[in-house]
Order: structure tokens, then sequence, then C-alpha cells
């Protein structure tokens, strides 16, 4: 909830951090004080519908080669250092940390307390300092907001400072260019700058969640969706972007537990977050209401444009970038449970978007194959917008989400294959991608179809079911579900010619084994014998 009174952070909290604070210091302001400065700073616009409109500046997404992790004696044999988890020295982080205090210090500042994770058990205490007050609003949306109680009481225990006009030195500062993100796990800091994209606050605090609460604690971390029935049934969802994943589990029938960040105790599921971060990109009532509705006072909205002339967003529009965002607090979704924790799931949903029309509709995986599918983390898109190009162009990201996984993928499947195990949990890979043909022959898979697939599983009814395995990937495809015709389900027999789908059956195949190889040493026998067979 947010505070109802002026709370005021004791100077010698903020100056402990070596700020030098002024008078303007800003402490835990409510949604409509930050709007308020907004549009008076001319950082931003209110819509039709009240939600506050901004736009980033420069950078409108994540810059995954500019985020950085120091490379210490509590990191240096544990992260999986890659092109994502990419070292930079303490000596830099510290001249960093340096500077970036000295930018902010007699700056008007905007400071928030404010916890990752419902289970309380593993909560952490963040504080986040930002030098405008749209991002404050973004903190307050996405993190879970203390009580005015629970705020008298609070030491934070990491410290986010994001800093947009502070552009780094690649020269001397160890970065690639103006922009960074560094993450010191033996200072618990996180040092944003030269980017206001607000996404590198939260990516922020995955990317730390990612790394402790496997090591700390048994819990799986999770870039998924949750929801959970009438009955405590809880499901989660995995997919890429593009896949279905927010438009699946928004189910009016299921309430939702959070639509990104999750964790998977011994017990229990729980967000890591307090509200939603959605994209806007063709967003309509009709097709995703919950967070067209969501689109009102209290909101914030990046990097849209209006129609002519008027404050009414175009959702259409990609003038600024596709990336077009909103975030708001979980409460504005009408479903949402608070606090946001659920049973143990029965069934997993791996989404992906197939563009080549080889995977089935529906299939259900053995743990081998849980394993090797959420390391593939596999969609295959429509390769651009560039005239005449028409091939779908394949996408592996490892546990659906590679760029915030600071440890080796096979820890984080090897966790999913116990839990999945010691649970009797389901895990089915849906296609919501093409069926009939590749991208141009095919025909995109009826969201319809999609939708009683995914309630047939839910509901038990494809346990009565026959099953055959697939000849190359090995996972079984339902013969029957209630309200599909019987012959979408193999995808095979949707191609007019078989042997034309044989082919690419096993040219994707090989695509798998090919992107697999750079996992294969940190991963367990049982996941490497259900690679595909072309």
């Amino acid at each position: 909830m947010t505070p109802t009174t002026t709370l005021v952070l004791p100077k010698e909290s903020i100056e402990s951090l070596g700020i030098k604070t002024s008078e303007n210091t800003h402490y835990q302001l409510p949604p409509a004080d930050l709007i308020a400065q907004t549009i008076s700073r001319k950082e931003g616009v209110l819509n039709d519908t009240g939600a506050l409109i901004i736009k980033t500046g420069e950078f409108t997404g994540r810059s995954p080669k500019d985020k950085f992790i120091v490379k210490d004696d509590i990191t240096k044999d544990t992260v999986n250092w890659n092109d994502f988890n990419i070292p930079i020295e303490q000596k830099y982080f510290d001249s960093m940390h340096a500077k970036l205090l000295n930018h902010l210090s007699s700056k008007e500042l905007w400071i928030r307390d404010c916890f990752a994770c419902a289970d309380p058990k593993y909560r952490i205490n963040v504080r986040v300092i930002n030098e405008n007050p749209w991002s404050n609003l973004f903190v307050h949306n996405m993190f879970l907001r203390p009580t005015e109680n629970e705020l008298n009481n609070f030491t934070p225990e990491w410290h986010i400072i994001q800093a947009p006009s502070f552009h780094a030195n690649p020269a001397e500062d160890g970065t690639r260019q103006h922009n960074f993100a560094m993450v010191s796990f033996s200072k618990k800091t996180i040092l944003i700058g030269g980017s206001g994209y607000t996404g590198e606050i939260k990516k922020g605090i995955f990317t730390i969640l990612n790394y402790i609460l496997p090591q700390n604690n048994n819990v799986l971390s999770m870039h998924c969706s949750a929801n959970i029935g009438k009955d405590g049934d809880t499901a989660i969802f995995f997919g890429l972007s593009g896949t279905g994943k927010t438009t699946l589990s928004a189910d009016p029938e299921r309430s939702l537990i959070g639509d990104d960040e999750h964790g998977w105790t011994n017990d229990s599921i729980f967000n890591f977050e307090g509200g939603c971060y959605a994209k806007t990109i063709d967003l309509s009532e009709e097709k995703e209401p919950e967070i067209f509705h969501a689109i009102r006072n209290g909101a914030l909205v990046e990097n849209v444009t209006f129609f002519n002339g008027t404050n009414k967003i175009d959702f259409n529009s990609k003038e600024i970038t596709e990336n077009t965002r909103v975030s708001y607090p979980l409460s504005f979704i009408s479903n949402a449970i608070e606090p946001s924790i659920g049973k143990l799931p029965k069934n997993i949903f791996f989404l992906t978007a197939d563009a080549y029309g080889i995977l089935p509709p529906i299939s259900k995986l053995s743990a081998g194959q849980a394993m090797y599918q959420f390391i593939s983390g596999y969609t295959a898109k429509v390769a651009g917008t560039e005239a005449g190009v028409t091939e779908p162009k394949s996408t592996f990201s490892a546990c659906f989400g590679a760029p915030f996984m600071p440890l080796h993928p096979g820890k984080y499947a090897e966790m999913l294959g116990k839990k999945m195990k010691e649970h009797n949990v389901n895990v089915w890979m849906i296609n919501t991608g093409w069926s009939g043909g590749p991208y141009g022959i095919g025909h995109r898979m009826k969201l319809p179809y999609t939708r009683a697939m995914i309630s047939a599983a839910l509901k038990g009814e494809l346990d009565k079911v026959t099953y055959e395995a697939h000849p190359i990937f090995g996972m079984m495809m339902p013969t029957s579900c209630p309200n599909v015709p019987s012959e979408i389900l193999n995808p095979r027999n949707t191609w007019t010619d078989k042997a034309d789908y044989d082919a690419k059956a096993k040219e994707l195949a090989k695509q798998f084994i090919k992107n697999f190889e750079k996992y294969a040493a940190g991963v367990n026998e049982e996941t490497i014998a259900a690679a595909p067979k072309p």
C-alpha cells in the first residue's frame, strides 16, 4: 500500500552511502505526487485515460552487452561467464560507484524503499535512488510496497542507484560504451547509468535473485507467468516474447499470481514483483482486456505515440520502438491474488511460436525432455520486416530468459527436473505458431484451439487419451483432445507434402543439437539423452 502521510528518510541514511543530500530529496512519494512532478518538469504527459506517458530517451530496451557482474571471490567460480554475464573488475565498479555518487550529490533525488519476493521467507529489502520522478513511479508500480509500519523498521539489504544523465567513459571505466548496468554481489549494489530504460531496474533485481535463490535457498527462480485455479491448482507458463505467455496466462477462470518472475519453493510458487510490465504494441481491448484497462491513472506508459491531434495512444505505432511498455501495480488486474503466492504447480507449459510448423500444437514431455527443452528455450519467428524476407528464424534463449541467468542453465534445468519428479508435475509443450506448413504456406494456430488444449491439460482430460511419440523430437502427442480437431494434433498430418515435413523436421532438430552443444558440459545424462534424433 502507498503511505498516506509524508514520510521522511533520515538524512544520514543517504549520506552514509556517500551522497550529499539537498533539500530536494523526496522519499516514498505517492504516485499522484510523482505524476504531478513529472508533468511539471515537462518529462511526461497524461493520455486520455489518465496514464502517465513518458519517453525513456536514447534507450528503449535493455542493453545486454552493457550489463556487467563484478568478478570477485563470490562470483568467479559460480557465475556462468558468457556474452550476457560479462565480468568486470572490482576496481572499475568501485570507481564507477564513487563517480555516480558524486554525480548525484546535491541533486534532486527520488528514493523508494521496497521489497522483492512475495514470500516473506525469501524477501529482500531494496532501496532505489532515482534522479527523476517517473523512474521512481516505475519502482513503486513494479516492486512490493511496504506498509508504514514496515517502513519504520526498514533496513536496506540491496541498493539500486540509477542515473540516466551520467555517462561512463569507456577508456577509463571498463565499459563498452557510455551506458552500463553493473552488479556487485559483495557490495549488494546495482549501478545503472546512461540509460533511462526502466526495465534495467527490474531485470537487475531479477538477475540477483536468479543467482541467490537457487544457491542459497534451493528455490528455482523462473522467468514465467503463473496463475491459479478455483481448486488451488497452480499453472506456470514459460515462453519468449511473442509466444502468448501473457495472453494465455490471463485466463478469466483463473487468478493471476504474476506475469513474469517467480520462485518455486518446497511448498509454493511466489511472485518476485508487485506489478506487471507488459508490452503494448498492437494492444487491443478485445485481445488483452486486462492490460488495456490497466492503462489508467497510476500506470506508466513508455515510448508510445498519440494519434495526431489527440492524447489517445496509437498502440500500432512503432515510430519510437516496437518495445512499447506499460507498468502498473498488480492490483490493477481484477483477478490478481494478494499476496501473490500459490500452491505447488500441477502443470507447466512451455510456449513456442514455431514458424516452421514442425512442433505439435500440444505434447507431453518426460523429465529429461523438459530439462532439454527448458535449456533450449526455443521459438521461431518470422524474420524481420525487410521486403522479401519471409523465412522463419530460430531463437534459442536458455531457461526462456538467458540474459538474466547468472548460473549455468544446467543448474536451473536440473532443479526443474528434480521438482517435477518430486511433485509429479506435468510439463507440456504448446506450439502457438504455425500448422500445415511454415510461415507463408501454413496458417497460425487458432487461439481458441490453443486455449482448449491448455484447458484440457489443466482439467486432467488429457490423462484419459492415447498418445504417440514424435518420431524425431520424441515428445508424446495426444491423438485426441476435447474441442480440438484430431487431424491437427500430429503436425505431419497437416502438411500436404509429408516428405517435405520430414526433411524440415530433421533440419530443425539439427538446429536444436547445434545450439545445445555449448551447454552439454554442464548438464546431466538424462537431459542429453532427450535430444532430438534427426
